[in-house]
């Protein structure tokens, strides 16, 4: 089968749990495509350099810099109506000129075709709203259940039974007639027995949206670099290549490949 693969650019998350789904799809035959931006696209094109990619942005939001992103939410949402309505116009002409068998999307609200059998990916079926905000938990639930709808498929990347890895997030309202737990997602699955680097004892994985990401790293370089932890930060930018810096006590690189991330997580104390 030919299969269209489509994570959301909010960081790297969405994009890195598509990696074991990717890697199976390749081990059994088919033909992966990937659709992404930014940082998630250029992880991509380094995790799987003989597959095609296509650049197709996601919604256009940011963070506010303070705590709360309740104000930047509102303002943001415009933006993320007119990215789905956008993208959902996108599939429909890419499908009128390629044929593809399916549509795997990781929290794309929009990609889905009836011409098509189309997936969407989310731990998330439930939104935790702010506590002032928290009477509209159920109307958010409702209309992110009738995206959900949409869809032939829901894949919940955790396990059935309480609490799971989400806990509220999928399990406290009853799920859609199409969704299914298919068990939790890691780019690290099969290293499990890999030999562990004991250089750091600390290490930081960033990721995320601007400037919240940035704020983060900002925060642990002045936790850490006067500390006597010897400490790894990994940025969550492969975009930018393979950057590497010491500040204080902290090495600060831009990205790491899975095998050597996996192998300094196993290590850290």
């Amino acid at each position: 089968m030919k299969i269209l693969i489509c994570p959301l650019n909010w960081g790297l998350g969405h994009t890195t749990r598509c990696v074991p789904l990717i890697r199976q799809l390749i081990n059994d035959g088919h033909e992966p495509v990937l659709v992404s931006d930014g940082y998630p696209l250029a992880f991509l094109k380094q995790e799987f350099q003989t597959l095609r990619t296509i650049e197709y942005p996601s919604y256009s939001i940011y963070y506010a810099a303070g705590k709360s992103q309740v104000g930047a939410m509102l303002f943001n949402f415009p933006n993320i109506i007119t990215g789905i309505i956008n993208e959902h116009i996108w599939l429909k002409n890419l499908l009128k000129k390629e044929h593809f068998d399916k549509v795997i999307s990781d929290n794309r609200f929009g990609m889905w075709n009836k011409r098509v059998h189309s997936v969407y990916i989310t731990h998330q079926l439930m939104v935790k709203m702010p506590r002032r905000l928290k009477f509209l938990e159920p109307l958010v639930h409702s209309i992110h259940k009738g995206f959900i709808n949409r869809y032939d498929a829901c894949w919940i990347p955790d396990i059935k039974e309480y609490p799971g890895l989400s806990g509220d997030l999928s399990h406290q309202y009853p799920l859609p007639q199409n969704a299914t737990f298919i068990g939790p997602l890691s780019r690290f699955q099969g290293m499990e027995k890999m030999e562990p680097t004991g250089d750091y004892e600390v290490v930081a994985v960033l990721s995320g949206v601007e400037p919240q990401r940035t704020i983060f790293e900002e925060s642990l370089i002045e936790r850490f670099k006067n500390a006597t932890h010897k400490t790894l930060i990994v940025a969550g930018q492969p975009q930018v290549g393979m950057r590497e810096a010491r500040i204080g006590n902290i090495t600060l690189v831009s990205h790491l490949a899975d095998a050597e991330l996996a192998s300094v997580l196993l290590g850290s104390t």
